[in-house]
């Protein structure tokens, strides 16, 4: 499956156009993480554990919109845009959103 945030494939034809897909990951981040993440930004340096949950909704997102598109016939998602949310009570939870045009190409 061919993912690309251009809306066109240079040298490709699109012969049909699906519609948007859309993947999704939800990520809970735990006391510890938090802890350690406020030692981290009183001290400096990169907050491991959260790059590790970060890359791990990015992956799962991407997962569920290559899914949702070859289910629907795609060989190709383009237009693709990643947005990253901080939602829940005090902002204890992660979203990554990832949507795109499904479309096959020859």
């Amino acid at each position: 499956m061919l993912v690309t945030t251009t809306n066109n494939l240079e040298g490709k034809t699109i012969e049909q156009y699906y519609g948007v897909v859309v993947g999704e990951a939800i990520m809970g981040a735990n006391i510890f993480k938090d802890i350690f993440a406020s030692i981290r930004d009183i001290v400096g340096g990169r907050s491991g554990s959260y790059e590790q949950e970060l890359t791990k909704a990015r992956k799962i997102a991407f997962m569920e919109l290559t899914e949702e598109a070859r289910a629907m016939g795609a060989n190709a998602v383009i237009g693709v845009d990643i947005d990253y949310e901080v939602i829940g009570q005090n902002g204890s939870m992660l979203m990554v959103s990832i949507c795109g045009t499904a479309v096959r190409y020859k």
